[in-house]
């Protein structure tokens, strides 16, 4: 902000063109009878021109519901995509164990270990797979704690393609297509006509 440009200013305007535009949306809540919490998460690598720190972002689901979600930009430079991606799994993953603990709490019972859905490989086999280590000695080491919920199965990484990474919407800017299709996907949905 001290050193903002017309360029920042630009941007700024058509954020708020945009909310203005879809501030009648919201998320379309369901009953189910699935208890399981899943989630998503996704980072761009290097995605800021002005410091070339990369933005994270996850969303969690409670069944087929929204329940947790957040943007932001990552603290310090990944030096690779896997890092990027690593340190969006570590927030991520945060998310979900407390979530379950609330859920605990709550005496809302658990079906299966939650299912974070991540579409980086390296990020993936890093989080069960030690031998990656010597290649990623340079990612911080309080972000390893994601094996240790993999290792007792609190938590299962999965691999999901690039096309149907709901995290996206959060971390970068899509193809009017891959936005109307994960607004379709997050039950994201426009106000009844009148």
């Amino acid at each position: 902000m001290h050193t903002s440009t017309d360029s920042h200013w630009a941007t700024v305007k058509r954020i708020l063109s945009y909310l203005k535009g879809t501030i009648s949306y919201g998320f379309h809540i369901t009953r189910g009878s699935c208890f399981a919490l899943h989630g998503f998460i996704d980072a761009d690598w290097v995605g800021s021109i002005d410091d070339r720190k990369s933005t994270g972002g996850y969303l969690v689901f409670f069944g087929q519901t929204p329940i947790s979600w957040k943007s932001s930009k990552q603290r310090t430079v990944a030096r690779s995509s896997t890092e990027a991606e690593y340190k969006a799994l570590a927030d991520g993953t945060v998310e979900v164990i407390w979530l379950q603990y609330l859920l605990t709490d709550l005496q809302v019972p658990s079906v299966s270990a939650p299912t974070i859905w991540c579409d980086n490989l390296g990020a993936t086999y890093l989080s069960v797979n030690l031998i990656f280590h010597t290649r990623t000695k340079h990612v911080e080491v309080d972000y390893h704690f994601i094996r240790d919920r993999v290792a007792k199965k609190e938590i299962q990484i999965r691999f999901v393609l690039s096309r149907d990474q709901l995290a996206d919407v959060f971390t970068k800017p899509l193809p009017v297509a891959s936005f109307i299709t994960f607004q379709f996907k997050l039950r994201v949905d426009p106000p009844p006509s009148a």
